[in-house]
């Protein structure tokens, strides 16, 4: 089902129809026991559809293997937990575009009290 790549960060998966296609891994997700893949195509026309997430499991070699989610009950599990790992990371990056945005604004205060010094001849 995959194959290394020439790069270590790419996973490359065939489907039915022989086609290879080429995923990031942007995150492992666990629910109710059971580790879940989060995969992002390379491509960026397949991009366009969003993440791919596959039940990750071991064969009876014990190597990894990847499996589609046919469940119902499971894939909503799933969804709902990659939902709150985007929103919680939606909340960090505002609380650092926060941060960011206060130092910016210290920086501009400092500034402007050093151009009133300058007026002033001290």
């Amino acid at each position: 089902m995959s194959e290394k790549s020439e790069r270590e960060d790419v996973i490359v998966l065939t489907d039915d129809d022989g086609k290879d296609h080429e995923f990031m891994l942007l995150r492992m997700l666990e629910v109710k026991g059971k580790e879940y893949a989060v995969l992002l195509p390379v491509d960026e026309e397949e991009q366009e559809e969003g993440p791919v997430i596959l039940r990750l499991e071991k064969d009876e070699r014990g190597e990894d293997v990847l499996y589609t989610i046919d469940d119902d009950d499971e894939w909503d599990a799933v969804e709902e937990a990659w939902d709150e790992a985007v929103e919680e990371f939606e909340d960090l990056a505002d609380d650092e575009e926060y941060d960011e945005d206060e130092d910016e604004d210290d920086g501009s205060d400092d500034e402007d009290d050093d151009d009133d010094d300058d007026e002033t001849g001290r």
